[in-house]
């Protein structure tokens, strides 16, 4: 399944991506040009920065934690645009995963990622993401209803936090799950996915073992959004008890949403 989006070709953003022209299950379209999603700003070139400028954002929201943006820079300013920091993971877990990723030699990798446990590890962070930050993704959402649009959500890959908060808003929109899943994968193409960098002085470098050991780390897999659909279903009992009890989000505050990111 293939959408029409904004197609931008940026240098030093991985991951933009327009999330117009997802279909609700009620035969609607998300209106293009009002939500956007991307990998972190930090690296904006100048050509970058002046396309972003142009799409006319109010907000962007960041979800990188302190860990990640100490890592790779606050993302670039730009002019008149709200910049809105909502992290959705430990920064010592940002801190200790980046060293892992960077530093790591052979043995350390093979002992925490080996014998399917990056999967694991990444499933379970969805999990608690959902489970957890509800208020977060309550605030987001009610932002959004009120005067947050257009907006840009972003991470550090684009993929996991960015990628659950945007999950999280289409399903809230009505969008079929069908398309979510569509859109996550896209963070899987090979223009799209997260530069890893590997210090000099790591033991083994890039090697093909120690690319192999962090691909789940980088990778978008179904499995891992089943979890956070699982997760749904596990703790609320399904979708709209957890937009309701889980998120707050009253029948009218839903329904302005649907009407700033939806088509008419």
């Amino acid at each position: 399944m293939t959408f029409e989006t904004v197609e931008p070709v940026l240098t030093g953003v991985r991951n933009f991506r327009d999330v117009g022209g997802l279909p609700t299950a009620d035969g609607r379209r998300v209106r293009p040009g009002v939500l956007y999603r991307s990998g972190h700003l930090a690296h904006a070139t100048e050509e970058d920065t002046a396309f972003l400028a142009r799409l006319g954002l109010h907000t962007v929201f960041d979800f990188r934690n302190a860990a990640d943006q100490a890592l790779e820079g606050p993302d670039v300013a730009l002019p008149g645009v709200r910049n809105v920091n909502i992290p959705l993971s430990d920064p010592a877990d940002g801190a200790e995963f980046w060293t892992m990723v960077r530093e790591g030699d052979l043995a350390q990798l093979r002992a925490a990622l080996s014998g399917g446990r990056a999967a694991a590890r990444m499933a379970e962070s969805y999990r608690a993401i959902i489970r957890d930050r509800t208020a977060e993704h309550g605030r987001v959402l009610r932002a959004l209803a009120e005067d947050s649009v257009p907006a840009l959500m972003h991470c550090a890959a684009g993929k996991d936090r960015a990628g659950l908060s945007v999950a999280v808003t289409l399903l809230a929109l009505g969008v079929e799950r069908e398309a979510i899943e569509a859109d996550y994968l896209e963070s899987n193409s090979p223009h799209r996915r997260y530069r890893v960098y590997r210090s000099p002085e790591a033991a083994e470098g890039m090697s093909p073992e120690v690319m192999e050991l962090l691909a789940p780390l980088f990778d978008a897999r179904p499995a891992y959004l089943h979890t956070a659909f699982d997760t749904i279903e596990d703790h609320w009992g399904g979708v709209e008890a957890y937009l309701a009890e889980g998120l707050g989000l009253t029948p009218a505050l839903r329904e302005r949403l649907r009407a700033r990111l939806l088509e008419d």
